[in-house]
């Protein structure tokens, strides 16, 4: 069983940045792509970044590209969201994803576990 557990969210003003991190475990972590997925008030869940198992290919969403760097630590297990030049609509929960596969994809039904999300409000 795969346990996924963020931490780092919280309040911030715009154009702060804040560094997500989720720490994984119950099964290999560097076989497995990981993803950053996120969820505003009165929206669907979105894909936000990914990156595949050894850590040499990541993808965004465009609304975050420049502004968000997704890394890996495969000897500790974790990955990481650094978030740059924060906005107002970057406001949402932010989930860490374990994909069933070693490349990372955009589609939420790739991954089968799922971090419990951490909260991330920026002010204006």
């Amino acid at each position: 069983q795969v346990q996924l557990v963020e931490s780092g969210g919280g309040l911030v003003q715009a154009g702060d940045s804040l560094r997500l991190s989720c720490a994984a475990s119950g099964r290999t972590f560097s076989v497995h792509a990981m993803g950053w997925f996120r969820q505003a008030p009165g929206k669907e869940r979105e894909f936000v970044a990914g990156i595949d198992g050894s850590g040499g290919s990541t993808s965004y969403a465009d609304s975050v590209k420049g502004r968000f760097t997704i890394s890996r630590d495969n000897a500790k297990d974790t990955v990481y969201l650094q978030m740059n030049t924060l906005k107002p609509e970057d406001t949402a929960v932010y989930y860490c994803a374990a994909s069933r596969y070693m490349w990372a994809t955009m589609t939420s039904w790739d991954y089968d576990a799922w971090g419990q999300g951490t909260q991330v409000t920026v002010s204006s």
